[in-house]
């Protein structure tokens, strides 16, 4: 079987380690700890991996996020993936910093990248895992924070949160959504 894992981001170097870049951050760990490393593609970087006999596409979008739908789509495609198999990670600014949420299906939450595939896929039918970012910033400066970069004290708890994410989407790919979300979800 077949999974595609796209971690939502924008390129370019002035966007490394921002808030709005979580998704590319957790496949960048993934990776590191599989000892595999992203090809450039079309649409995006990738990386292959088997995970105890499923394969996953890992996938960061270079069509930068406000049209990440292009990348996600072209993916599912070139693969024949079906849409049950995509997991698209991602930040959220509703959620407490570090809090993974995975949920099967959900709107768009007024994030630019998930209206997108939204809209190209033709469904909000696709899970995705959100990342907690927090929204700790003052009326009308959502844009400045989230392409921010994270406290001291949150990249220092970074690496432990990106674990669990890491956990998190092996599971949804071996044991399912209802079974990792079970699991995972509320449990800090």
């Amino acid at each position: 079987m077949k999974y595609l894992i796209a971690g939502l981001g924008n390129i370019g170097e002035e966007y490394d380690g921002t808030r709005h870049n979580i998704g590319f951050s957790i496949l960048d760990a993934l990776a590191r700890a599989s000892n595999i490393v992203f090809s450039d593609g079309r649409y995006g970087a990738t990386a292959g991996l088997t995970v105890k006999g499923r394969q996953l596409l890992l996938l960061k979008p270079s069509t930068y996020m406000n049209l990440s739908g292009n990348a996600v789509r072209y993916y599912l495609q070139k693969e024949k993936i079906p849409v049950e198999n995509l997991l698209v990670v991602v930040d959220d600014i509703s959620l407490p910093f570090g809090t993974l949420r995975l949920k099967g299906k959900g709107s768009n939450g007024g994030h630019n990248g998930l209206r997108h595939i939204e809209e190209t896929l033709g469904t909000h039918d696709y899970a995705r895992l959100r990342f907690g970012i927090g929204n700790d910033f003052p009326r009308g400066g959502q844009i400045d924070y989230v392409l921010g970069r994270f406290t001291q004290e949150q990249q220092e708890l970074l690496p432990a949160r990106e674990e669990r994410a890491i956990e998190i989407i092996k599971s949804f790919c071996l044991a399912g959504l209802t079974i990792t979300m079970n699991q995972y979800n509320n449990k800090e």
